[in-house]
């Protein structure tokens, strides 16, 4: 399939796939006249990148994470270094989660202070 095809069908822009083929994480084959021809694997791919990042991963991450993926579920074949950066992940988190309860508890005083 085309690019404009798997960005259909992924919702993902054509930008982005171009992007993650810059990076490597996407190797469509080409046609003979140049055109990318993306496939089934490359669809999965795109899939499982979402995934990630949707858990609020970055790409660089995914990239470590991309290999140990099995399908578009959140399960994992074991491979070098997953534990730790699952437990980075986790850890990143974990500080977003407590700065957000600081700025709450700011502003929930502000707004106290003016009613």
């Amino acid at each position: 399939m085309k690019i404009g095809e798997l960005s259909r069908r992924t919702g993902v822009s054509v930008r982005m796939l171009r992007y993650y083929e810059a990076e490597g994480l996407l190797a469509p084959q080409r046609t003979d006249s140049g055109y990318r021809d993306y496939g089934q694997p490359e669809e999965e791919t795109v899939r499982r990148i979402k995934m990630l990042g949707a858990a609020g991963m970055t790409l660089e991450t995914i990239q470590q994470l991309l290999p140990c993926v099995r399908n578009n579920d959140p399960e994992f074949t074991p491979c070098n270094n997953l534990r730790r950066i699952l437990a980075q992940q986790v850890s990143l988190i974990d500080e977003r989660i407590e700065t957000l309860s600081q700025s709450r508890k700011i502003l929930a005083g502000y707004l106290s202070s003016v009613n």
